[in-house]
C-alpha cells in the first residue's frame, strides 16, 4: 500500500481516498512521503482547521480554515507543493460547497505537486468525485511492523529469552489488529502474566474476538464438538481430513493452491451447521459466521455494501478463518429481481460477493449450507467458486445407528442396554435433528415419571413424529433428483455406488 500510495503522488493524482481507523499510522507513513519528496505536509481536521504536520497547534495552525470549503480553498491557494490530509470529510459529502470546492481543487492541481488525500475509516465517495478520486484501504500492520511493537513491549516487561517460536506464535497471534490495538492486548498480557511471554497467546486472540464483536456483522463461535460428532457423512469427512494441511507452508511449497470453500446442499436437519462447526476445529482455524441478515441495512444507500465489505475484510485480517454462511439460499434467494423490491441491492450485495468469492487470495475457507437449491442463482453454482458441491441426504440404516449411539452416549454411560437395529428401523426417514429430538421427548416422558428411559420411551416418542421426509415430500424429492447428478454425495455408501455406475 505504502508503494501504490507513493507512486500516485508522483504521478500527481489530485485526490486520493485512504480508508482506514489507523490515523496516526497512516499520517506517519504519508509524512515520510512527503519527506522524502521534499513537500510539505498539512492536515485538516473540524475540530482545529489546517495545522502544519510535525508544527505546535499556536505555530502551524492557519486562521479560518475551520470550515471544509475555506481549508479547501486555502490548499488551492498554496503556490508550494504539497499534500493536504482532511480527516474524515465524509460527513460533508452531501454539501454541494464541500463536493464543488473538491472539483476545483482537482482542477487546480492538475500538473502541479499537490494532492488532497481525504483520510476516513468510512468510505463515502460522492457521485460527482467518482471518476476522479482513487480509494486505496491502509493496510493493516505486517509481521515485521508488529515485531517492531512486540519488541517494544519485550524490553518493557524486562523479557530477553523468548523463543523464535514463541515471538512467531505471539505475532500470528496478533495479525489482523491494528498497531494500537497490538499494543494494548501486549500491554494487557504483561499486565495480567506479569510478563509477556509466548504463553499469553490466548490473551491476545481474545482481543481477536473482541474486533469480531465491534465488527457487529461476524460471530465468532466456539465449538466443543470434533468431527467424530457428526454421525455418518464418512465422503465428506474424508475430503475434510485431507485438506486439514492445506493452509500450511508446506502445502504451498508442494504447489497446491489455497482451498476457497465448499457449499453444503441437503435436507434440513441432516447435520450440515454442524459440519461448518467442526471442521473449524479440524483445521485449527477460527469459526466466523457470516449473519447475512445484519448485512442488510436500509438506513441508507450503500449502507449494505459496505457492511459486507466490512465483514469480509475482518475475515480476511484474521486469516486463515473459516467464515460460515449458514442457509445462503434465504440470503441471496431474491438477488435476481431486487430491482423491484429494494433498490438492487440484493444485487449488488450478491455481485460483490460473487467477485470476492473468484478473486479472494487471503486464506478464508468459506462453508456455505443451502436446504433450497432451486433458489440459488445459477452463478453461485457453477465451478470455481467452490471446490466442492456436496449433498447431504437422510442417514441411512447404519448412519442412523451411528447417530442414535453418539446422543445416547452423551446423556448415558450404559448404552449397551438399546437394540440399535430395532431403533434405527423404526425412525426411517428421519433426519438426524429429528432423531435427536425424539431421544429428547423420550427422556422428558420418563423423567415426568420419574424413572429412567427405555427403548420403548424412544420407540413410541419417535412413532409420534411426522418426519420432515414425509410433510415436505416433493421439496425433499425435488432436491434429491437435482442433487443425483450435480453434487457429490455426502455418505461414502452412495459414493462408492455412483463410482461404480459411473
Amino acid at each position: 500500500m505504502r508503494e501504490e500510495l507513493s507512486v500516485l503522488i508522483q504521478a500527481q493524482y489530485p485526490l486520493i481516498y485512504l480508508v482506514t481507523f489507523e490515523e496516526e499510522r497512516a499520517s506517519a507513513t504519508i509524512a515520510s512521503l512527503a519527506q522524502r519528496f521534499q513537500q510539505r505536509l498539512y492536515t485538516w481536521t473540524m475540530t482545529h482547521g489546517v495545522i502544519e504536520y510535525g508544527h505546535e497547534r499556536s505555530s502551524g495552525q492557519q486562521n479560518n480554515t475551520v470550515s471544509p470549503q475555506a481549508a479547501i480553498n486555502w490548499a488551492i491557494r498554496q503556490k508550494e507543493a504539497g499534500i493536504f490530509v482532511f480527516k474524515d470529510l465524509h460527513p460533508f459529502k452531501d454539501s454541494p460547497e464541500v463536493t464543488r470546492s473538491l472539483r476545483d481543487a482537482i482542477e487546480s492541481f492538475r500538473g502541479t505537486q499537490k494532492t488532497i488525500v481525504l483520510m476516513s475509516p468510512v468510505q463515502e465517495v460522492p457521485v460527482e468525485l467518482e471518476k476522479e478520486v482513487v480509494v486505496l484501504d491502509f493496510s493493516l500492520p505486517n509481521m515485521s511492523e508488529l515485531n517492531q511493537v512486540l519488541t517494544a513491549e519485550l524490553e518493557k516487561s524486562g523479557v530477553s529469552n523468548i523463543t523464535t517460536e514463541g515471538r512467531e506464535k505471539l505475532l500470528k497471534a496478533a495479525l489482523g489488529l491494528t498497531r494500537d490495538e497490538a499494543e494494548k492486548v501486549f500491554r494487557k498480557s504483561r499486565v495480567m502474566a506479569g510478563k509477556l511471554t509466548e504463553g499469553e497467546v490466548d490473551i491476545v486472540l481474545s482481543e481477536k474476538k473482541q474486533l469480531i464483536r465491534r465488527n457487529g456483522i461476524l460471530d465468532y463461535i466456539e465449538e466443543d464438538e470434533t468431527l467424530d460428532s457428526v454421525g455418518g457423512l464418512e465422503e465428506l469427512k474424508h475430503w475434510l481430513r485431507q485438506r486439514s494441511n492445506a493452509f500450511t507452508e508446506r502445502a504451498r511449497e508442494y504447489g497446491l493452491p489455497q482451498p476457497k470453500g465448499m457449499l453444503i446442499l441437503g435436507v434440513p436437519g441432516c447435520g450440515k451447521s454442524l459440519i461448518a462447526k467442526t471442521t473449524a476445529r479440524l483445521w485449527g482455524l477460527p469459526l466466523l459466521r457470516l449473519d447475512m441478515g445484519r448485512v442488510y441495512d436500509g438506513s441508507m444507500v450503500g449502507r449494505s455494501e459496505a457492511n459486507l465489505r466490512g465483514a469480509l475484510k475482518t475475515a480476511e485480517s484474521i486469516s486463515p478463518a473459516v467464515l460460515f454462511i449458514d442457509e445462503i439460499d434465504k440470503a441471496f434467494a431474491g438477488s435476481a429481481g431486487s430491482a423491484d423490491s429494494d433498490g438492487g441491492t440484493s444485487s449488488r450485495i450478491f455481485g460483490s460477493f460473487l467477485t470476492w468469492m473468484q478473486e479472494k487470495n487471503s486464506p478464508v475457507f468459506v462453508i456455505a449450507t443451502a436446504n433450497r437449491v432451486e433458489r440459488l442463482p445459477s452463478e453461485f453454482l457453477r465451478k470455481g467458486r467452490f471446490d466442492e458441491i456436496f449433498f447431504v441426504d437422510l442417514p441411512n440404516e447404519e448412519e442412523r445407528k451411528e447417530i442414535f449411539k453418539i446422543h445416547l452416549a452423551k446423556r448415558r454411560g450404559d448404552t449397551e442396554r438399546f437394540d440399535y437395529d430395532q431403533l434405527s428401523k423404526v425412525c426411517e426417514g428421519f433426519s438426524g435433528a429429528e432423531i435427536e429430538q425424539g431421544l429428547v421427548s423420550a427422556m422428558y416422558e420418563a423423567f415426568a415419571q420419574g424413572r429412567e428411559f427405555t427403548q420403548l420411551d424412544i420407540i413410541a416418542a419417535i412413532r409420534a413424529t411426522l418426519p420432515l421426509s414425509k410433510t415436505m415430500s416433493e421439496q425433499v424429492t425435488a432436491l434429491r433428483d437435482w442433487a443425483h447428478q450435480r453434487a457429490r454425495p455426502a455418505a461414502s455408501s452412495v459414493a462408492e455406488y455412483q463410482r461404480m455406475e459411473f
